[in-house]
């Protein structure tokens, strides 16, 4: 096999004309910087998790890229062109689509900045005018975002500039909207069995060589998706079972503040620290617990 690219978090190898395989590394990621440290299992849980969820949506009646779980962290998937925005074009097929799609269904994360800020209103999530919003409310209908993909940083889109990058016709990102509301519907009915809250989590897409929409890379994974736990939700505790416990450590350590004032102001940015040994640990055993619970599946 040939490595065609050495991602953050997985290695992409080239089996033939129309197959790659996936390699899910411990390596992690935030803030789009790879930390120095390896998460021992997380490339299994993810890779696992992932695979889950690729059987759930084709259950779902909705066409996918997976191909083969091959255990216990390869998978493989049907191979899509990696094009350049300029070079996409209506009616091209067998490409992968250059957006990310984030669904929301609480308050959280990003979302909560912008409420904060007053750049997202009360109405535009489907609230009456006057609510007060909390973190952590319940969102009354799903809130979708598309953000950019391929880009050194994503930035969000307007439905029309997400069409045009992406040449979508109108029934096409309708279509894309669809799949997400109707995977994001398996992803509650079945965590929600084991007291789980899917807060959000982002979902990409490809079209085949016939120009059907497929869902691909990974989603409903520990690093793709935030969760909460019922039981902590019910007493007004917010703690993140995902990736977003990572990024609030380096939060918590001013980390993030000087990589932002870097980035603002087009400085060197400042190289992200290797976790303590006691956090890998912590983190390493949240990944399988997530595992677990986000699929109902012993990992041993």
């Amino acid at each position: 096999m040939k490595l065609t690219r050495q991602g953050k978090v997985k290695d992409v190898y080239e089996v033939d004309a129309h197959t790659l395989e996936f390699v899910f590394s411990d390596k992690i990621s935030v803030f789009d910087k790879t930390i120095p440290s390896l998460i021992p299992h997380k490339g299994e849980t993810l890779c696992r998790s992932s695979a889950f969820w690729f059987q759930v949506a084709r259950s779902c009646g909705i066409k996918t890229h997976f191909r083969e779980f091959i255990p216990p962290n390869r998978m493989r998937v049907e191979k899509v062109q990696v094009l350049e925005h300029s070079k996409i074009k209506k009616k091209m097929t067998n490409y992968l689509i250059p957006l990310e799609v984030i669904c929301r269904h609480y308050v959280a994360g990003s979302l909560w900045d912008r409420i904060q800020s007053g750049a997202v209103k009360s109405a535009k999530l489907g609230f009456k005018p006057a609510k007060e919003i909390k973190y952590g409310d319940k969102l009354p209908e799903p809130f979708l975002e598309f953000t950019t993909k391929l880009e050194k940083y994503d930035r969000l889109l307007t439905k029309s500039e997400a069409m045009k990058l992406a040449a979508l016709t109108n029934d096409e990102y309708r279509s894309i909207c669809d799949a997400v509301l109707t995977i994001d519907d398996k992803i509650e009915e079945e965590v929600e069995k084991r007291d789980l809250i899917h807060v959000d989590g982002k979902k990409e897409y490809a079209f085949d060589e016939d120009r059907e929409l497929m869902i691909v890379d990974t989603f409903g994974t520990a690093d793709e998706d935030r969760w909460w736990d019922w039981a902590d939700y019910s007493k007004g505790q917010f703690i993140e079972l995902s990736k977003e416990n990572v990024r609030q450590y380096y939060r918590q350590q001013g980390y993030y503040d000087r990589l932002s004032e870097a980035r603002k102001m087009n400085k060197p940015e400042p190289k992200i620290p290797a976790l303590p040994e006691s956090r890998i640990k912590e983190i390493s055993e949240l990944y399988i617990e997530m595992l677990e619970r986000i699929t109902g599946e012993s990992y041993r």
